[in-house]
């Protein structure tokens, strides 16, 4: 048996409400030796409480040593093994801006990026353009013309774009093109498989006339792709869990994963205070909540320790809008860890903590990395999550005899 027929054969229903907050790349490093981190640093009197009435712990999104993206960080979460359902970044921001991806589709998340005249990476980024702007450069590339493919480019958000390829015989497994590095060319796009090798040259043949169009661009005159993939097939959450599920995200991928585990989009909020406005409203229809917040992650890429300090107290004072609604199962985790120091997703478990009334102390009286270290879960596999928020919401049946 495994474990989703398990979960399948246990569930119950009853009328619980499970509240799921992620703050992306919750997770930090200190900047200096016998440093804190930046939760440690920031002033989180909410969090800290629920923490001493509730249990605390160590998530690790993959497996030891694994450092995540976004997608494998979320589905954990969701409780779906990410080495056995893996989600490409292109899949989910296409689904996550509305876009039905078909059987004879291939998706890519882009990135603008600034490129010098040597054709060098400068920003990997294009200095985070807003959207207004991006969104006209998107417009330039619906010129893009491949014989024997059908090819569409949607705006995101900000540098972020999708690129859809639509033909027979594509498959998703190519490369990404992002160095992760700045002062080297893009990469060309390169089929991990022989069978994906028409998809990248496909996707070589955009990047050529995308960049030929963008030549005269002072910011997004580049491009780097990442996350080639088809639509996946997950269970629903309705299936599986037998839960009503909400998510209310700002950005489009995180969206776009809801969306792909059987979630319901609701709302349209653009932060945190219009974000819990939305579950207040839609509390009564669900059953389960998931609330994303980006910025502890996009901080942390940018290198910015203050900042990212800052978005986690803004976070820990939104905490009380939340209890005030009557959660049964609180959770404040993250997808993985982002450090300030690194400027990147890292490997390092993500703090993670657990508020019902059924929880067993654990002793803690603050939430933060060398705290959940001493928690009551220990460091445990973030696909767990969901089996320890559905028992403490009395939402499981007794094993055997």
């Amino acid at each position: 048996m495994t474990e989703h027929e398990l979960v399948r054969e246990l569930a119950e229903k009853n009328a619980s409400k499970i509240v799921m907050l992620v703050a992306d790349g919750l997770g930090g490093l200190p900047m200096e030796p016998h440093g804190r981190t930046e939760l440690e640093t920031a002033n989180t009197p909410n969090l800290d409480r629920l923490a001493s009435r509730g249990t605390s712990g160590l998530s690790v999104p993959v497996l030891p040593g694994i450092t995540p993206g976004s997608g494998p960080g979320h589905l954990g979460l969701f409780g779906y093994d990410p080495l056995a359902f893996k989600i490409g970044r292109g899949a989910l921001e296409a689904t996550g801006i509305g876009f039905e991806l078909g059987p004879k589709d291939v998706a890519a998340r882009g990135n603008f990026c600034t490129l010098d005249s040597a054709g060098l990476i400068s920003d990997r980024r294009a200095g985070r353009i807003p959207s207004e702007e991006s969104f006209k450069v998107v417009e330039r590339l619906q010129a893009v013309n491949i014989p024997g493919v059908e090819t569409f480019v949607k705006p995101v958000k900000e540098h972020r774009f999708v690129v859809v390829f639509r033909g027979e015989g594509l498959d998703g497994a190519v490369a990404d093109t992002d160095p992760q590095a700045i002062g080297v060319a893009p990469l060309d796009p390169s089929p991990v498989t022989p069978a994906a090798q028409r998809t990248a040259d496909i996707a070589k043949e955009f990047v050529r006339q995308a960049r030929a169009l963008l030549a005269d661009e002072k910011k997004a005159n580049g491009m780097v792709l990442r996350g080639f993939a088809a639509k996946p097939q997950l269970p629903s959450y309705l299936d599986l869990y037998g839960l009503r599920a909400a998510a209310i995200a700002v950005y489009p991928m995180y969206k776009g994963l809801a969306q792909l585990a059987g979630m319901t989009l609701v709302g349209k909020a653009q932060s945190l205070d219009e974000q819990i406005d939305e579950l207040a409203k839609c509390w009564n229809d669900y059953d389960f909540f998931f609330l994303h917040f980006k910025y502890t992650d996009s901080t942390g890429e940018d290198g910015a320790f203050e900042q990212k300090v800052k978005r986690i107290e803004e976070l820990d004072r939104a905490m009380p809008r939340i209890e005030k609604l009557g959660p049964d199962v609180l959770i404040v985790t993250g997808d993985h860890s982002t450090p300030s120091k690194l400027k990147s997703h890292s490997w390092h478990p993500v703090p993670t903590l657990l508020w019902a009334d059924t929880c067993r102390p654990d002793g803690l009286e603050k939430f933060s990395e060398r705290d959940c270290l001493r928690g009551g879960f220990g460091q445990f596999p973030a696909k767990h999550l969901m089996l320890l928020a559905m028992a403490h919401a009395l939402r499981f049946g007794k094993y055997g005899a």
